[in-house]
């Protein structure tokens, strides 16, 4: 059944009826980096129009971020040339935009409550918005979703590990989305470090509609870097790589990322922390005599639900310690989000919400 179901994928999906127009006319950009291609190492580089004075970011940066692909391609078991590295998931989020959605034409599909940032890039790009609310349990309502798109629906935004919920979506109900949406699946991973669910990216051969985007901001630790990481099929980041700025990621980036990678078995170290930590505020909250539930997480927080978020944000505010009020946010209505801390973070959390 998956194989005549990968058969008739490939035949219904063609990627060049998704791609703007002007996008697929573009003569890309060639930058000095990107035309010389030969060993580096004796060489008198006076095409770049650098500062020729060595203080060890003078030279422009390696506009295809070779080494650090490398390295991520031995880590995630992916070829580089199914990969594209951004400044943020943010930039990676928002060429896909400029990719695939014509403004004030086409729409895409989220599926609040989720991450922000969607709705915000659609606005920036004048593309329409069409909203399928998850279920009372938080998890996709997938014929609603199918109904929802139309001939100009060109991409469908999946958080999973969700943001604000922190829970996995049903992996059955994914894979029936990105067999049946007619457009690009976003599947956002930011999160899937914290979770014991599979992560899309082995699966990519399968879907050629299919993009999965990760992070090392969260599980790493290099939120301060910002680098993002876009996984796809090689015709969708030719697509990207033709209309991303050239040298999109900086020198120091890179540098910070190959020596944090390289450093074997600390990030598993620290997930391992989070997770522990992650069980232990949850035991600790469920004894919170304002907080009436505490949402399943997949991620490195957990949602709870309070009698009155705004009040005991400020509260907490007042004492010191910052949280995030989703009270405002579709089906998060008394909700707060707590983020995994430190040990001591995460006892003085627990001891302040016993005060108050």
């Amino acid at each position: 059944m998956n194989l005549v179901y990968l058969i008739i994928m490939k035949t219904k999906f063609d990627l060049n009826t998704l791609v703007r127009p002007t996008i697929k006319a573009l003569m890309p950009y060639s930058s000095a980096r990107d035309e010389f291609q030969g060993n580096t190492g004796a060489m008198v580089f006076l095409d770049a129009n650098e500062n020729p004075f060595e203080n060890g970011v003078n030279r422009y940066p390696d506009p295809k971020q070779r080494k650090l692909k490398s390295v991520l391609s031995e880590i995630k078991g992916v070829s580089a040339e199914h990969m594209l590295l951004g400044n943020g998931s943010d930039e990676v989020l928002d060429l896909i935009f400029r990719a695939f959605c014509e403004p004030n034409q086409d729409n895409i599909i989220t599926l609040p409550p989720t991450y922000g940032m969607y709705g915000v890039l659609a606005n920036i790009n004048a593309v329409g918005i069409k909203k399928v609310q998850l279920s009372n349990d938080f998890q996709p309502e997938v014929d609603r979703i199918l109904e929802a798109q139309d001939s100009n629906s060109k991409l469908l935004f999946i958080c999973s590990p969700n943001n604000p919920t922190a829970n996995s979506f049903d992996a059955d109900k994914i894979e029936k989305l990105i067999r049946q949406f007619k457009g690009i699946v976003v599947i956002d991973e930011a999160y899937i470090d914290f979770s014991s669910e599979a992560s899309w990216v082995n699966r990519l051969k399968e879907f050629p509609n299919l993009i999965v985007t990760q992070t090392l901001s969260k599980a790493y630790g290099m939120a301060g870097i910002r680098l993002g990481i876009c996984y796809a099929s090689k015709d969708i980041i030719s697509i990207l790589n033709n209309i991303k700025p050239p040298y999109n990621v900086n020198a120091l980036t890179q540098q910070r990322a190959i020596e944090r990678l390289n450093i074997k078995g600390l990030a598993d170290k620290e997930i391992k922390t989070i997770l522990e930590e992650r069980s232990f505020l949850i035991s600790e909250l469920s004894g919170i005599n304002f907080i009436s539930k505490i949402y399943p997480s997949d991620a490195n927080f957990i949602l709870a639900k309070v009698d009155d978020a705004t009040k005991r944000y400020n509260q907490l505010i007042e004492k010191g310690v910052v949280i995030r009020n989703r009270t405002t946010q579709t089906g998060c209505e008394n909700c707060l989000r707590f983020t995994v801390g430190t040990s001591n973070e995460n006892l003085k959390l627990i001891s302040t919400l016993k005060s108050i």
